[in-house]
């Protein structure tokens, strides 16, 4: 097959086998992706890898040569460059076309349209605790309880008043629900104060933040999101990775800002990194984790079964192809390679 074609209609069964018995369910077939270089990102990258998926989940992810006799009666879809485990935007600016991007995260003021993100945010920005009192803390219950599963729902606290966050904290561990913060809005010490912070919760960050900032998130391991940023951010989220955080990335940026994807924000931090020395250890690794499992992570969507940000055995079948090659797999990728097609709960689209 010539270099850059696939074939058409490999997520279909075949026409030619029979059909299943009357009151069963069919398996779906299976689908083997296979690439010159696979990085599922829990694991180091595989040369001559392969992906192998039935319906929505990961069934293995090997060496091509392990895989193929392992599912010999698989449809393969033969890529060019890269397999990499699907990107994941963190606080996302709805909507964005960012290229290689299978999971996102956002604020919808209409929770009944979430089928862009994985996970929305309902947002809380009471001006005072009575009104939040008043009505707008049944308007966040109602909202949450009427929303149409499977869709993950979380709140945005961006309410200022102190109260009316601590109430925010409480409703959200009451319904074990995922909290999104904004650090425009409050500092570290504030939210924690109000019992915000904590494993169930990421900020988003578009500024830079203090040694002292950055400890106390890493001890409430709380994952920093960071948005399209000041230029000094670049400097920060070197020091955010070296001191051990988790981090993600999140394209809401300023009001009127371009979006910027993931991996956008990934390459420009890395073109920084390179006039340092010196340079900090495994940087593109880091970069490219933080890309995808660290916005996982933030969402906590990365354990379990159906888990995304990485390729394994069990996972969701969110990834990207990449034209991507090289010596080094992770430097290849931070270029910002075209993205020949991404593959979201098994269903391939090509292109961004």
């Amino acid at each position: 097959m010539p270099r850059g074609e696939v074939s058409t209609g490999v997520l279909m069964p075949s026409a030619k086998r029979a059909g299943p018995a009357l009151g069963r369910r069919s398996p779906a077939p299976v689908v083997l992706h296979s690439a010159p270089l696979v990085v599922p990102v829990c694991t180091v990258p595989i040369r001559d890898g392969a992906v192998a998926i039935r319906g929505e989940r990961v069934l293995a992810v090997g060496p091509r040569a392990e895989l193929l006799p392992s599912y010999p009666s698989a449809e393969e879809l033969r890529w060019p460059g890269m397999i990499v485990a699907g990107l994941v935007d963190a606080c996302s600016a709805v909507p964005s076309d960012a290229p290689g991007v299978t999971a996102r995260g956002g604020v919808l003021s209409d929770l009944t349209d979430c089928s862009a993100l994985r996970i929305s945010y309902v947002e809380v920005i009471s001006a005072g605790e009575e009104e939040w009192e008043e009505h707008d803390r049944d308007a966040v219950i109602t909202a949450i309880r009427e929303v149409d599963r499977p869709c993950v729902v979380g709140i945005a606290a961006h309410a200022r008043d102190p109260q009316v966050l601590e109430d925010v904290a409480v409703l959200a561990r009451t319904f074990g629900l995922r909290l999104l913060v904004r650090l425009d809005r409050h500092s570290p010490v504030e939210l924690d104060e109000a019992g915000v912070l904590g494993p169930l919760c990421h900020v988003a960050s578009g500024r830079s933040l203090d040694p002292g900032e950055r400890k106390l998130l890493r001890l409430r391991r709380t994952v920093v999101a960071l948005c399209p940023p000041e230029p000094s951010q670049a400097q920060d989220a070197l020091a955010l990775l070296e001191e051990g955080n988790t981090v993600a990335f999140g394209s809401r940026g300023p009001a009127g800002a371009p979006p910027t994807g993931p991996l956008g924000l990934a390459g420009a931090i890395r073109r920084h990194a390179r006039e340092l020395r010196p340079r900090p250890r495994e940087l593109d690794r880091r970069l490219v984790e933080a890309a995808t499992l660290g916005g996982a992570r933030a969402l906590g969507m990365d354990r379990g079964r159906g888990r995304i940000g990485s390729l394994a055995a069990g996972t969701r079948a969110d990834f990207a192809v990449f034209d991507a090659r090289g010596r080094y797999p992770y430097a290849a990728l931070l270029s910002q390679p075209p993205c020949l097609a991404t593959v979201v709960g098994g269903v391939l689209t090509r292109g961004a």
